[in-house]
């Protein structure tokens, strides 16, 4: 299958056959339906959550969920159950589909259904709706060798004050939007600038860029807030990593020796050109590969004292 960007699979017959948490039935995926008065469907009113499943491990699940609550009480919304409840469900919905490792997951949660299709808040008619999608997801394997082609984009990332890219909520029309034009301009994925015109993450991943043995990312005002980005920056500062969180323009990041993005699904995913210019090192560049090793070994320890 022709690839895609940092969210492509290698696919998995069993996904076919995936049981789906639905408001506390396990149902199976063709009949995993909402109601077309959903606050989620109406307006995008909801947030959600991504998860991996590795050797019998959710990992980072304090961070994810530290995540997806502190995203329902920025919107006021009350996801039903407490921290513990819903990592019981979650743990249901895998033993329900005999999962153990090489799991990728989306919870998502929603404002529920609503008296009307309108967007004010009060007509939602009672509680929220809560959906887990547990799926056979690797990254497809081919991506480490081909990396990912990123082009600019016109679509600027925001500030929390207009929409917060902090929030993981189900309204994402900015970042399809950026995705579109990155996808016209032949790449894989958007690379977005802050309002000043810095680089400051891509539409579905954070972005990391290496020049002369330092890594740089953005200062993390206008990105997403990545559960992955953030292991990736403690990792280079645990292991003597040169690392810079700083603005720095598109045009440092076209004379980059290395450039990758990262995000809970892929990890950290190799970049091969920017704008249709080549980076410099051959993929993975010896960084980037040096971060993903420390990177797997981090997932294999947390794993470890998790089981």
């Amino acid at each position: 299958s022709r690839m895609t960007g940092s969210q492509t699979a290698a696919p998995d017959e069993r996904n076919r056959r995936v049981l789906v948490y639905l408001n506390g039935e396990l149902v199976p995926r063709d009949e995993a339906k909402v109601s077309i008065f959903d606050g989620g469907f109406v307006v995008g009113d909801g947030v959600w959550e991504g998860l991996r499943l590795h050797q019998r491990s959710l990992l980072f699940l304090d961070q994810h969920l530290d995540r997806l609550y502190w995203g329902a009480r920025a919107i006021a919304l009350d996801i039903g159950l407490d921290r513990e409840q819903l990592t019981r469900e979650i743990w249901r919905t895998l033993a329900a589909n005999d999962m153990t490792h090489g799991a990728h997951l989306r919870v998502m949660v929603t404002r529920g259904v609503k008296s009307a299709p309108n967007q004010d808040p009060r007509n939602a008619l009672g509680p929220a709706t809560l959906v887990i999608v547990a799926e056979h997801k690797l990254p497809h394997p081919a991506l480490q060798q081909r990396g990912l082609a990123l082009a600019t984009v016109a679509q600027r990332c925001t500030p929390k004050e207009m929409f917060d890219m902090r929030l993981n909520s189900h309204s994402r029309l900015n970042l399809i939007g950026a995705l579109l034009q990155a996808i016209d301009l032949g790449a894989d994925e958007a690379l977005m600038l802050d309002p000043h015109g810095y680089v400051s993450s891509c539409n579905a991943t954070n972005f990391f860029c290496v020049r002369n043995g330092t890594v740089l990312t953005s200062c993390g005002n206008y990105c997403f807030h990545g559960v992955t980005r953030a292991n990736v920056i403690r990792l280079c500062l645990e292991h003597g990593v040169p690392i810079e969180l700083r603005d720095f323009t598109p045009e440092e990041v076209h004379s980059a020796d290395e450039a990758f993005v990262t995000g809970t699904f892929g990890g950290i995913t190799p970049v091969r050109a920017l704008d249709g210019r080549q980076l410099r090192q051959a993929l993975p560049g010896p960084i980037t590969q040096r971060l993903r090793t420390l990177y797997e070994q981090l997932k294999d320890l947390y794993a470890e004292a998790a089981t």
